[in-house]
């Protein structure tokens, strides 16, 4: 089955990369049309109807939002976004996929399976009103969001959802961060989540995860004790293993009353 596909990006030098990288995770996808914000987008998409529409999110004149509310149900879409995973993460449900920037090979080839899959099967597009309104309200200024209650973590070859509350800790792994966490049987577990732990750090609730060191957060019901030292250090004991964290000066602040 040929499948064809319209980007549409106001960057060239993002359009031209998302092709190239297009080219190598989907080798028979034909990109019949590039557009440089929505209004192309939409007149492009009338003129050849491509089956695949990759929308970036922020263009100028018509936006990504409404380029998709007019395409409507008549294509697949993608939305490529430079805002946090969280912002999109809710559409991740079939109806609408999305991209990171900087886009990721490992998480394109992902988004590539569940298109190729939908394509192959003849999925029913579904009404994305509910979602693009949502979606909107998300990215509006000001919006309060709730914080986050479950991880997608990489175990292995799979993907873990990890329920937030069973979380112990968090380190920086480079540009990602590895989280160590508690089954249901009270075994440890370690996975990565391929977000730094400041972004992480900014989606969890503060009265639970508090940072004690750029380089690891705890959550608080998981600490036994904590035990200062002379330079204004300290270490962080850990009810569950015999693990400790480091405390900088920087972060003991907010344990002052102990």
């Amino acid at each position: 089955m040929s499948v064809r596909a319209l980007i549409a990006d106001d960057e060239p030098l993002l359009r031209g990369g998302l092709a190239r990288m297009l080219a190598q995770a989907w080798p028979d996808l034909q990109i019949i049309a590039e557009a440089r914000n929505g209004r192309e987008a939409v007149a492009a998409f009338e003129q050849l109807r491509p089956e695949v529409c990759f929308l970036d999110v922020q263009m100028p004149g018509i936006n990504g939002i409404e380029a998709a509310r007019q395409i409507g149900q008549r294509a697949h879409l993608v939305f490529v976004t430079a805002f946090s995973e969280y912002a999109v993460q809710a559409f991740d449900r079939g109806a609408l996929d999305y991209l990171v920037k900087p886009v990721e090979l490992a998480r394109l080839q992902d988004t590539v399976a569940r298109l190729r899959d939908r394509l192959q099967h003849s999925t029913p597009i579904l009404d994305r009103t509910a979602l693009l309104d949502e979606l909107e309200a998300r990215l509006r200024p000001g919006y309060s969001r709730p914080y986050l209650r479950w991880l997608n973590a990489s175990l292995g070859g799979t993907v873990q959802v990890i329920d937030c509350q069973r979380i112990d800790y968090l380190r920086s792994d480079e540009k990602y961060t590895r989280v160590v966490w508690r089954r249901a049987d009270g075994g440890i577990e370690q996975s990565l989540v391929r977000m730094a732990l400041k972004e992480l750090l900014a989606q969890l609730d503060p009265d639970v995860f508090v940072q004690v060191h750029r380089s690891a957060a705890v959550n608080r019901h998981a600490i036994d004790r904590i035990e200062r030292h002379d330079n204004e250090t300290a270490t962080v004991h850990l009810r569950a293993s015999d693990e400790t964290l480091p405390m900088s000066r920087s972060f003991i602040g907010q344990f002052r009353q102990m």
